[in-house]
């Protein structure tokens, strides 16, 4: 990636706003399927629609949405760097926590699919004190809970504090991610991760564009 998560977006604000605006044309009627017969809020992730967003997770505002792109992943004990494609989702249904999932496939050198890759679902709770704690379970067999705080108004930092794996997990021990909104009104993140007895270090990174929202 060319920018770093939550650095400030060039240009003046009227122009900023003229370009959200732009994106925003193709995005804000669409939403996550819906089942018009569920007796509760169904999950939003368009913040025009459903339920108005709990003020606790305020914070987390600009991250609502569902977001599609590529990015990379490269680690000294895997045959890389590798290309991906993956979509994120945040959605709420009201309540102070934000529902999150990614999903991701691997591309061979002319962007093609190769076949489905990595998937985790999870849960941001963002605290009255500003502390956001993430949980997240991940298809490969680990569990992790993560902890962090917002860094500015578009970026949001996280570390583990504990990682929980099946007997047929891959052995990871820790990770930190940073999350942003970039130039264009991009999200983009970087993942560090220590496993397979290997020192925390960088192992994936995403930009993404608005396709909900």
């Amino acid at each position: 990636m060319t920018e770093t998560p939550g650095q400030p977006v060039p240009g003046s604000g009227d122009a900023a706003l003229r370009a959200a605006a732009e994106r925003a044309a193709a995005t804000r009627d669409r939403n996550l399927p819906q089942f018009d017969d569920l007796p509760v809020p169904p999950d939003t992730a368009n913040l025009r629609q459903g339920a108005d967003l709990h003020e606790q997770c305020l914070s987390l505002l600009p991250l609502v949405g569902v977001w599609r792109g590529e990015g990379e992943i490269v680690y000294p004990t895997i045959d890389g760097p590798y290309r991906f494609g993956q979509q994120v989702t945040f959605a709420h249904d009201g309540r102070p926590f934000l529902y999150y999932e990614a999903r991701a496939w691997l591309l061979d050198e002319n962007g093609a699919v190769v076949r489905q890759a990595a998937r985790e679902v999870g849960w941001w709770r963002p605290q009255p004190d500003d502390t956001i704690e993430m949980l997240l379970a991940h298809s490969t067999g680990v569990v992790e809970i993560f902890y962090g705080r917002p860094r500015g108004q578009t970026a949001w930092e996280l570390a583990t504090d504990a990682v929980v794996r099946t007997a047929t997990a891959r052995d990871v021990t820790a990770a930190q991610r940073l999350y942003g909104i970039v130039e264009g009104g991009d999200l983009a993140y970087v993942e560090e991760r220590a496993m397979s007895g290997q020192p925390m270090q960088p192992h994936a990174s995403a930009r993404l564009r608005r396709v909900v929202g």
